[in-house]
């Protein structure tokens, strides 16, 4: 797929842009932004949200093409506030919806398992959940706090981004071993089509998570690390 150009759809309807990509759906609850966008432009609709369009092109882009990394112009245009906000509503989107969506399910299957399918199932999903947890706390606690600290030259320095990025862990990996045994180790009579349905909600979690994690990467990082340079060039 070819990377979504913010000249040429700036101006493309918003709807269109979803449907060639539904997946961008996943992101828009993030923007503030709801379905119903009628003929209106990606630019009206982002005017409308107050939401920078070279950002949520940006975003759109990661979601659309695996290999997009943004340029150091891309980045220049980028707003900090604006990218901690959609990380923010990204862990909060997965901690209150999609995670507790799943487990809803998954009680289900948990419940009818023989006992030793059923702890294991049990266990690796709590795992998950606090496995989870800490990522987003370190984040929000520790790595946002600082950056804007940054923002407004009033960090020490007593972390870099760099350790984020040493230490930054892909907390889709522990959904593999969840689905191994969901798809590979339960008896076959165990809610087959119910096992297909959760089964496709993990994949689309775990695809999710993945491009999060891409934001930071590709995103987030980069830009910290540029204004760490200009901060502490100046001290």
């Amino acid at each position: 797929m070819n990377y979504i150009n913010k000249a040429s759809m700036e101006n493309t309807k918003m709807a269109e842009l979803v449907i060639s990509n539904p997946k961008l759906m996943l992101t828009l609850s993030r923007f503030g932004m709801e379905l119903g966008f009628g003929d209106h432009s990606v630019k009206e609709v982002c005017e409308k949200a107050n939401v920078n369009s070279s950002f949520f092109l940006m975003i759109c882009n990661i979601y659309s093409n695996p290999d997009y990394i943004p340029t150091s112009d891309d980045l220049n245009t980028v707003d900090i506030e604006a990218v901690l906000s959609y990380l923010s509503e990204s862990h909060k989107y997965y901690v209150e919806e999609r995670i507790p969506h799943i487990e809803h399910h998954l009680k289900r299957i948990i419940e009818a398992c023989p006992e030793r399918f059923g702890k294991t199932l049990k266990r690796f999903f709590e795992e998950y959940k606090k496995e989870v947890a800490h990522h987003f706390k370190y984040e929000e606690e520790t790595v946002f706090p600082y950056i804007n600290a940054l923002c407004d030259n009033h960090v020490e320095k007593v972390f870099s981004i760099n350790e984020f990025k040493s230490n930054h862990s892909n907390i889709e990996d522990k959904l593999d071993d969840l689905m191994n045994i969901l798809i590979k180790y339960l008896p076959a009579e165990i809610f087959p089509k119910e096992r297909i349905e959760i089964s496709l909600d993990i994949m689309d979690l775990s695809s999710d998570l993945n491009c999060h994690t891409l934001v930071e990467e590709r995103v987030l990082v980069p830009f910290v690390e540029l204004m760490e340079g200009k901060c502490y060039e100046n001290k």
